[in-house]
This record gives C-alpha cells, structure tokens and sequence, in this order.
C-alpha cells in the first residue's frame, strides 16, 4: 500500500528495491554495512518481518529507507537514511513513525536501535526525535562459523 506526501510515495519495502537501498546506503555517511546486508540477507531479513520496513521514492528513485524488525519481544529499526538532496522534508520521521506502527500492529511496544559512535547526525537524529540513548549496556559480538565453540 503506497502513501503519496508532496510528491514522495511512501511504501512497503520489498527484495526487489535491493539495488536502489544499496546504493543510496553506500553513500551516507555513518551507515555501517557489513555480509549481514547482502540481497540474500536482505531478503530474508524482508520475509521474516514482512511489511515492517519502508521506502521513501521519489520521482520513480529510492531516496529513504528503513528497516524494522522484531524477536516478538523487542522491536529494532536498522538503516534509515535519507538522500542528503531530500532531508528537511520530514521522510526520516515518517519513515521512523511508519515502522514503529507496522510494531506495534504486531505487538511490539518496545524498539531498540544502533547508531555508530561516529554518526553524531545519526545521534543527534534520533535524540531530537524522542529517543533515549542508553548507558551501562556493552554490545557483544561474535560470528558464527560451523566449527566454532559454540
């Protein structure tokens, strides 16, 4: 279901869109990717959470993005980003507001998200926006390969 605001159509992201997010991902600024953002991965990342994550067009172009998703306890937002040429238009927050309504939708009153410690327009972002930032939690991190000591 598409939503048409001063000429940017909001809408349901889907595997399809891989190409256009990549690009517009690979050229903001403090937006960490990694395999994890692979179109395979992408893609699953979409079906497992199915109409959780939006975009932003404009002019037949991706120009924002943002992916949510949930363990059914918790929700998580993941790669917004907007066109630099499109900010100040208000696509952020509505992006942001679409995702946590598709949460709540399915039960989720609690979001969580990462930002890079580099990114002070991302934290400066998501402080404006109502967003509280956490102190006394340590991120730990390890992949998994077969073979591992799991």
């Amino acid at each position: 279901m598409a939503n048409v605001t001063e000429g940017y159509t909001f809408r349901t992201m889907q595997a399809d869109d891989y190409d256009q997010a990549i690009d517009l991902w690979n050229g903001l600024d403090g937006l960490g990717l990694s395999e994890a953002d692979s179109p395979e991965r992408i893609a699953r990342f979409l079906q497992r959470n199915e109409g959780l994550s939006f975009v932003c067009e404009h002019d037949g172009s991706i120009i924002g993005t943002i992916l949510a998703g949930h363990d059914s306890r918790r929700g998580f937002l993941y790669h917004l980003g907007v066109a630099t040429a499109h900010r100040g238009q208000g696509i952020a927050p509505r992006l942001v507001d679409k995702a946590l309504s598709a949460l709540l939708r399915e039960g989720i009153d609690k979001c969580h998200l990462f930002v890079m410690e580099h990114n002070a327009g991302g934290q400066r972002f998501w402080s404006a926006n109502g967003w509280e930032k956490r102190d006394g939690i340590l991120l730990y991190s390890r992949g998994l390969e077969l073979g591992s000591n799991a």
